[in-house]
């Protein structure tokens, strides 16, 4: 950390990756938004919010749309990193640092950071991508395949209907939404609280959206990364520019209401379930 010099700013996410996670959380809101509205339709609040934006029927509309948006999303995404690992021969995408494939050495990271949490060992030093980080990453496939499937099989139902029995349809209604349910909750607190309000982060990361991170934020939150470039020389081919103070502000901006949509609708969710 002695060659740390106040002031410079090293990339970690590309304009393409933090454009892709732009519409990732906008659609994820406004599918929560709309398909909690559906699920709990005859709640006051939801009621309330149907009739404001033109009833139950506009509610739908506006759910199949960010489907389809974070469908595209989705797939430009998956489409990248199959041009990159078999196009462009960049094996690491599926093994080794840079990847987000769950490897061995997370699941031994994860046992030490428990072991850490409880004052029984030293804090585990992460590479790029830590072990919740690549369970937040797949989270998403998990979800684009229960969720997503289920959902544009019961908007096609007439066609899929062709294929399976008329039972399907019934455990694609089941799916749906309790999965829904449960990915907005963990998106509302786990993922918010790893990401944002633990300690190191809090109360906002901004990474995400400047793609930049400063020499402390890459040796405190990911040493080896940090080591290994700095042992390779690398460190000046991701030398980034500061972002400049609107950038950041509106980051921040855009992040809080972020969370404050999610924290109001989890508290929501959980009120409508439990009555």
């Amino acid at each position: 950390m002695n060659q740390v010099e106040k002031g410079r700013y090293y990339y970690r996410f590309s304009p393409g990756k933090r454009l892709l996670h732009a519409i990732l959380f906008t659609t994820f809101l406004g599918l929560a938004l709309t398909g909690m509205t559906l699920r709990f339709s005859s709640a006051g609040w939801a009621s309330a919010f149907a009739h404001g934006v033109g009833g139950l029927g506009a509610i739908l509309f506006f759910h199949k749309a960010f489907g389809v948006l974070l469908t595209l999303a989705f797939l430009v995404h998956v489409g990248n990193i199959l041009r990159l690992a078999f196009i462009k021969k960049r094996f690491g995408m599926l093994w080794g640092p840079q990847s987000l494939v769950p490897q061995p050495r997370d699941l031994i990271q994860m046992g030490q950071h428990f072991r850490w949490f409880f004052g029984l060992g030293p804090k585990p030093r992460f590479d790029r991508f830590a072990y919740w980080e690549k369970f937040d990453y797949w989270a998403v496939f998990w979800g684009m395949a229960v969720i997503g499937l289920s959902g544009y099989s019961m908007w096609f139902a007439p066609f899929v209907a062709r294929f399976v029995p008329g039972s399907w349809f019934n455990v694609a209604l089941l799916l749906h939404g309790d999965e829904a349910l449960l990915a907005v909750w963990f998106i509302f607190t786990i993922h918010f609280f790893n990401t944002h309000l633990r300690p190191g982060s809090f109360p906002m990361d901004t990474v995400i959206f400047t793609g930049r991170q400063t020499p402390q934020e890459l040796a405190e939150k990911h040493p080896v990364e940090y080591d290994r470039l700095l042992a390779q020389g690398r460190l000046e081919d991701i030398r980034a520019e500061a972002p400049q103070r609107w950038f950041v502000v509106a980051g921040m901006v855009v992040g809080f209401a972020a969370i404050a949509t999610g924290f109001v609708l989890l508290l929501l969710t959980l009120f409508s379930f439990s009555h």
